[in-house]
């Protein structure tokens, strides 16, 4: 590990090059701990590093985990064990002081949308302790047959072609499908019957309830005049 972490000033097992060199990596996982209404956040840390895992869970309302980008498939330069790397996240999700309330995996499951991509996500992720997954997809995901595989697996209660919301704790979670209409050298758009439907499930919201957004695609990307 000496070769990431040149300055631990926060005693949490990387640094600044470490983090921006463990970025090209699928997989990485986010601990995010609800407070209030804020939401907080902070990288998965090793499994062993059971006081930084704590810090930002002490006092919240509830923590959640995200994780993205598990590419079950591929195998080239840039990461060739993705298993391996799935499997850690896992790891540390399990090692976590008190087990997240659930999970959100945003997308690219699989590289390449086969049947045995999809079953192998799936067994990897009933390891977890965490008794509640929830997705949504990655381009990846649906490029044999416009995402039929993913909804039959993953999309079970979703409207349209997998987009959702529940309440959990006083806050209202959104998880949308921004990449089945992805243009040429562009990025994939909500859509009409998606922003329809996001407009009448948030007339029952109140306006202090804290609203949490996920897709696979960050919205600001997409939609860069709304920054």
């Amino acid at each position: 590990m000496s070769d990431i972490i040149l300055n631990d000033h926060n005693n949490d097992g990387l640094d600044r090059r470490g983090f921006l060199k463990c970025m090209a990596w699928a997989g990485t996982g986010m601990l995010y701990a609800a407070t209030g209404g804020a939401v907080a956040s902070r990288i998965l840390q090793p499994a062993g590093a059971r006081a930084a895992q704590a810090a930002p869970a002490v006092g919240a309302d509830f923590t959640f985990v995200q994780i993205s980008d598990s590419h079950i498939g591929f195998s080239k330069e840039a990461n060739k064990d993705v298993l391996g790397t799935l499997k850690e996240a896992v790891a540390k999700i399990n090692a976590l002081p008190t087990p997240p309330d659930f999970i959100f995996h945003t997308g690219d499951l699989t590289h390449l949308s086969e049947a045995e991509e999809f079953d192998t996500v799936q067994q990897i992720l009933k390891s977890s302790k965490v008794r509640q997954v929830f997705y949504v997809p990655g381009e990846h995901d649906v490029l044999n047959d416009n995402g039929k595989q993913y909804l039959e697996r993953f999309g079970k209660g979703t409207k349209g072609s997998g987009w959702f919301s529940f309440n959990h704790k006083s806050t209202h979670f959104i998880g949308l499908n921004n990449v089945m209409n992805i243009r040429e050298g562009g990025l994939g758009e909500l859509g009409g019957a998606q922003l329809e439907w996001m407009e009448d499930d948030l007339k029952a919201v109140s306006s202090s309830t804290p609203v949490v957004l996920f897709a696979h695609v960050p919205l600001w990307m997409v939609y860069p005049s709304f920054n």
